[in-house]
């Protein structure tokens, strides 16, 4: 009734009986072979098939190829983008160095800020309300423009407004106020009043 599979596939002849196949030998040429003699193509290959090796491109396919140069071409290109933005960062960073240096060489006995001063001036200065103690004289100056304050290392000096100028020359971001002569209002540039107490 139902036959199996294998027998299914023998009568299809798809599959032979095991027993009835066996390994058979190579055919051999019209020639016996002789004891010691070798085949014409044994021991490597013959002159037509190495020259059609030769001729033939690579086993990888030609986008792989592409492919890896893309990549190479890319992992270089960033390679190189890094190294030119950490050079340009080494840069920066070295020309602040030397700003810093020039302002600290400026401002070398040449600070007014007096120990005993108990006026506070308040100021605006990098988005904070900062504040530098000065005398009733300092803070009439000051207001006058006479005065600026210059924040050096996280400190905040008063200056003649030569010295203010100077440092303004050398980087404007160290200047943290410098009132202009003239101004009305009793509201300094900064926008906080003159006689703002806290």
């Amino acid at each position: 009734m139902a036959d199996s599979l294998r027998d299914l596939l023998l009568k299809s002849g798809i599959v032979k009986q095991l027993h009835d196949s066996k390994p058979k030998p190579p055919p051999q040429s019209g020639r016996p072979a002789h004891k010691g003699a070798k085949p014409a193509n044994a021991g490597g290959k013959s002159h037509s098939s190495q020259n059609k090796n030769t001729s033939r491109p690579p086993s990888k396919d030609q986008s792989d190829i592409d492919l890896a140069k893309a990549y190479a071409i890319r992992a270089q290109t960033e390679a190189s983008e890094r190294k030119r933005i950490e050079q340009a960062a080494a840069e920066q960073a070295r020309l602040k160095r030397e700003r810093k240096l020039k302002i600290q060489q400026l401002l070398e006995g040449k600070t007014l800020n007096k120990p005993d001063a108990d006026q506070p001036r308040n100021f605006e200065y990098g988005g904070k309300i900062r504040r530098v103690h000065v005398d009733d004289a300092q803070l009439v100056a000051l207001n006058a423009g006479e005065l600026g304050v210059v924040q050096q290392a996280g400190r905040y000096f008063l200056v003649t407004r030569d010295i203010a100028e100077q440092v303004r020359a050398i980087d404007p971001q160290q200047l943290a106020l410098l009132v202009e002569p003239g101004s009305t209002g009793g509201i300094a540039e900064d926008g906080v009043p003159d006689d703002l107490m806290w």
